[in-house]
């Protein structure tokens, strides 16, 4: 019995994830992390499930809310009735799997609402660092008058002349 061959590129590595590498439930598992880190040398990190309570957990789960499903590039159901994989990546982040375009943009509202709580975070944060090192302030310089040009003194003996 023959075994199957996989098409590989230059690299060695196979052009299309294996199927262990998807989540049934929505997402990548390990070996589909690792895949696209040997392939495209990305660093992918599992989405986070739990509660967005760290500035970075914040802004990734955020990021991606916003991105997938403000403007989801296909349905979230599929012919069959079945939630499709982009319905399921919700699911991989901690979300409730939406059946309609209207729910996926409850998502992406609320990846804008988390974006918002981490840009204020980081706003609270710079303030008193800022403040504590502030500059003695400068004193005003005196002005002094800029030397006109040769066409500028042309221009205004001409103009003198004409009056």
């Amino acid at each position: 019995m023959a075994t199957k061959k996989t098409a590989t590129n230059k690299t060695g590595t196979p052009k299309s994830m294996p199927r262990e590498g998807r989540n049934p439930q929505g997402g990548l598992t390990q070996k589909g992390r690792e895949f696209f880190a040997k392939r495209d040398g990305s660093h992918l990190k599992p989405g986070v499930t739990g509660p967005a309570d760290t500035p970075e957990k914040m802004l990734r789960k955020g990021s991606f809310l916003v991105r997938t499903f403000s403007h989801p590039r296909g349905p979230m159901i599929d012919p069959k009735g079945q939630p499709t994989r982009l319905a399921l990546s919700a699911h991989a982040w901690g979300e409730k799997v939406p059946k309609s375009i209207s729910e996926a943009h409850k998502i992406a509202a609320k990846g804008h609402q988390l974006l918002s709580q981490y840009h204020a975070l980081q706003e609270a944060s710079a303030k008193p660092a800022a403040s504590a090192r502030r500059a003695p302030a400068k004193k005003a310089a005196k002005k002094v008058p800029a030397k006109k040009s040769a066409a500028v003194k042309r221009f205004d003996r001409k103009a003198e002349s004409r009056k």
